[in-house]
């Protein structure tokens, strides 16, 4: 049931008197949900008992915090067509989407309650004492990760479910031990409400303390910017805009205790034409990318916005197929007006920059808050002398740049900022040749792909969705995968400690049995 109020830690508050409602963008018309607003003292209440959580919260051994995630995942799952019926209300996607979203999000969890329970994730270091070493004593070090504290974490419009709630942020940040207040996007705060009562079903169910998990509603950004200033929030989670990212960042720098802000923010994912893609399989690419650029609307964060070939009659065959296949590919609805006015706003500004002509458009009517898809071309040297190109529009959008050869090719790429993603189309056996493409490209991504379409992101141990700024606000980290943890932990040192008071994992006797490096070498052994 949806009642539109805030969880303050267990418990419904809807102290405000300020209300708002979510959008049906497919239908054109506001939902049947009022979503209280969450006051200043909700904001407080939520982050004191979150600070009073996380003293007891980080102390949990990996099976107790695993049991909690399995049991959110089992509730998420227990909630049902009331779910999936109120996502697809709140966001004009399919109900398939929602399904493959929420069987994503139920799978992150238990990937990480997997993590805990076999618990070598926390980085144990052991050195033991050498009272004899000459010419001055060693003394005993252990070092592991540990929890830094509450987190808050910002929903992303374009995953209700998997971005969200209950999505890779929350997931990552209760494994490692920190409470986690949620700011719930507005865009679909009923979905948000409901996988809230699920984690809040859990917590009470696996013995969570109160405030283990909050989520408070806002229209506007006062209630996140409140979050990120509060000084019990220790760290930030964020998917969206490089404005609200950078926004967010610049707020936790202007903290008394600045903050770490682990945001994803934006990127066109270059895709680099190779000349063997164009000869053998060119027209099989064209269809493919027109799938990709349009999938979803073009609301993917992996969307792939660029596309970088070598002039010549391959080329041109391509750009040909491409538009070809594009207009005949029906527009799908878009996640609000906001973001459809938005899409229509930017894919207008880039159209009328010199030097760009237009490959194919979609024409016909649409129902209101469709994303009609566009493809432009342009030359190299324009779009080297125009950084405007280089910016992201979030939608069915995509843009061909045509370089004079592989110089130029290169010359654009290192042009560009930071990217989650870039792709290689062609043959292993062109990589030599254009070595100094590729390996300036894999200086702008986070992830690089051969003979594929970005879009798509495997939640997996070895997947890395991030990269260098301003696709991310610190390539180092990932916000998909188990590794997504490590954003919340920082390494602490016990010297000399005693056995007694030791963290688990750092004992002799290695009673979790995990792997460790003791003395330099990877083992679970125990120390003699």
């Amino acid at each position: 049931m949806i009642t539109g109020k805030n969880y303050v830690g267990n418990e419904l508050s809807g102290q405000g008197t300020s209300t708002y409602k979510t959008f049906n963008p497919a239908e054109n018309i506001d939902t049947e949900w009022e979503l209280l607003e969450a006051t200043g003292e909700e904001i407080d209440n939520a982050a004191k008992k979150a600070s009073d959580a996380f003293l007891e919260y980080k102390n949990f051994s990996g099976a107790k915090k695993a049991e909690f995630l399995k049991a959110i995942a089992n509730e998420i799952e227990a909630l049902g067509d009331e779910l999936i019926d109120t996502y697809c209300k709140e966001s004009g996607l399919p109900a398939g989407r929602a399904k493959g979203e929420r069987g994503r999000t139920m799978g992150q969890l238990r990937a990480f309650a997997t993590l805990l329970e076999e618990g070598s994730w926390v980085e144990a270091t052991v050195d033991t004492a050498q009272p004899d070493r000459q010419p001055l004593p060693k003394v005993d070090i252990r070092k592991m990760l540990v929890p830094m504290g509450p987190i808050a974490v910002f929903g992303s419009s374009n995953f209700p479910l998997a971005f969200s709630t209950a999505g890779g942020d929350t997931a990552s940040a209760l494994a490692a031990g920190c409470p986690v207040i949620v700011k719930s996007h507005p865009m679909h705060a009923a979905t948000g409400e409901l996988v809230a009562s699920a984690i809040i079903k859990a917590a009470r169910a696996t013995g969570m303390p109160d405030g283990v998990f909050s989520n408070l509603n806002s229209s506007g950004i006062e209630v996140g910017k409140k979050l990120v200033l509060h000084p019990a929030i220790k760290g930030v989670g964020f998917t969206g805009s490089i404005k609200g990212g950078m926004a967010l960042y610049d707020l936790a720098q202007q903290r008394d205790e600045s903050i770490p802000v682990f945001a994803e923010m934006g990127s066109v994912n270059p895709v680099v034409v190779l000349p063997s893609a164009l000869k053998e399989n060119g027209s099989d690419w064209a269809q493919k990318y027109a799938g990709s650029i349009t999938l979803g609307a073009g609301q993917f964060c992996t969307n792939p916005g660029l596309i970088l070939g070598i002039e010549g009659e391959e080329l041109n065959y391509f750009i040909k197929e491409l538009g070809s296949s594009i207009e005949k590919l029906d527009p799908t609805c878009m996640l609000h007006p906001n973001i459809h006015r938005n899409y229509e706003k930017g894919k207008e500004e880039l159209s009328n920059q010199g030097g760009v002509d237009l490959v194919a458009e979609f024409t016909k009517e649409t129902n209101p808050n469709f994303g009609k898809q566009k493809v432009l071309t342009i030359a190299g040297s324009n779009f080297l002398d125009n950084p405007k190109l280089h910016e992201e529009v979030f939608g069915p959008f995509s843009i061909v740049v045509r370089c004079t050869d592989e110089n130029e090719l290169t010359a654009v790429i290192g042009r560009l900022e930071g990217q989650l993603t870039g792709t290689i189309l062609g043959s292993a056996s062109e990589f030599e040749a254009f070595s100094r493409t590729l390996a300036t490209l894999q200086s702008k991504v986070g992830r690089l792909i051969f003979n594929g379409v970005p879009t798509g992101v495997e939640v997996c141990p070895s997947m890395h969705h991030g990269g260098p700024f301003p696709a991310t606000s610190d390539s180092r980290f990932t916000s998909v995968g188990t590794s997504a943890i490590k954003r919340w932990v920082r390494p602490v040192s016990f010297q000399n400690w005693p056995q007694d008071f030791l963290p688990e994992a750092l004992k002799d006797d290695n009673p979790l049995k995990i792997m460790r490096i003791l003395n330099g070498e990877h083992t679970n052994a125990t120390v003699s």
